[in-house]
């Protein structure tokens, strides 16, 4: 099922399917988000839980037991229901199963809140441990938006990264993380975007979990309209598009958690970049998109 959110500004459309944004169009009549071609990349702005990125041969340890999960974890996947919905706000849920359970052992509720302020769409990832131990996870968005949105190409367009500086990077090998090839990325000037840029998967920065602007705009034409987002929180940042695939998108992604490292020993508990979440608690964060 999908649910439309409109205010004067901008229309978004929700998928009840994957708590997924399908559609941020502005006033201006301009599609900002991906619409899912099939012959590229048949998503538009999943959300990733209970994993960010991949595990090593797909499988992880706890307690003993082994369990199988592909990349980016199931929430993608799973329908979720409607919590609430306002005036100018959505929210959905995803509750635990037998099936989920089936995948992660863990009692969990998953909320997704759309919320539309002006230009800006906030949204609102909240994690509930409704279990009665200790619950691991990784959660993070995946959202990719059209290049070029208006005028130019592919090429024509850059990513300008604020705060301007030098950032950790984290490679990746073979999908899986590569702590021990880490090396820098220097943006302290905007970021071309071209198809090579890609070409060994994502960018992935380190944010450490500092305030982090970043903005989508065409290089060559400053009045040409772009799309920014914002987080206050994520301990990571990737930037991925296709190759060498020409597909026009690039996906700008916050993530409170990584891919395995090459060097795992597969118990979730050691997972790179997992969270811990006591019995009972919530974890609670947000980014916002908005477009000019």
């Amino acid at each position: 099922m999908e649910f439309t959110l409109l205010n004067d500004d901008l229309t978004i459309k929700v998928n009840s399917k994957g708590a997924e944004l399908n559609s941020v169009k502005g006033a201006n009549g301009i599609e900002y988000l991906w619409q899912a071609e099939p012959n590229f990349w048949c998503r538009h702005a999943p959300i990733l839980f209970p994993i960010v990125g991949r595990l090593k041969n797909d499988k992880y340890e706890y307690e003993g037991k082994q369990y199988s999960m592909g990349q980016h974890g199931f929430a993608r996947d799973m329908e979720f229901k409607l919590s609430e919905q306002t005036n100018d706000s959505i929210t959905m849920v995803l509750n635990s199963d037998s099936d989920t359970k089936a995948m992660y052992p863990f009692d969990f509720q998953l909320f997704v809140k759309y919320t539309l302020e002006q230009k800006t769409l906030k949204v609102n990832l909240t994690v509930v441990n409704s279990d009665d131990k200790t619950m691991y996870f990784s959660v993070g968005a995946h959202p990719a938006f059209n290049v070029p949105l208006t005028t130019g190409t592919f090429s024509d367009y850059q990513l300008n990264v604020i705060p301007n500086e030098i950032f950790d990077q984290v490679p990746l090998q073979n999908s899986l993380s590569n702590a021990k090839s880490g090396n820098e990325i220097d943006l302290k000037s905007p970021l071309g975007i071209s198809r090579t840029l890609f070409k060994n998967d994502a960018v992935i920065l380190n944010l450490n979990s500092n305030p982090v602007e970043i903005k989508l705009t065409n290089a060559h034409n400053s009045d040409d309209h772009g799309v920014s987002l914002q987080t206050k929180d994520a301990e990571y940042m990737g930037l991925w598009s296709q190759y060498p695939q020409d597909a026009q998108f690039v996906c700008i992604e916050p993530w409170w958690g990584i891919a395995d490292d090459v060097d795992t020993d597969g118990l979730l508990i050691h997972k790179k970049g997992i969270k811990d979440l006591a019995a009972g608690a919530r974890f609670n964060t947000q980014f916002d998109i908005t477009v000019h």
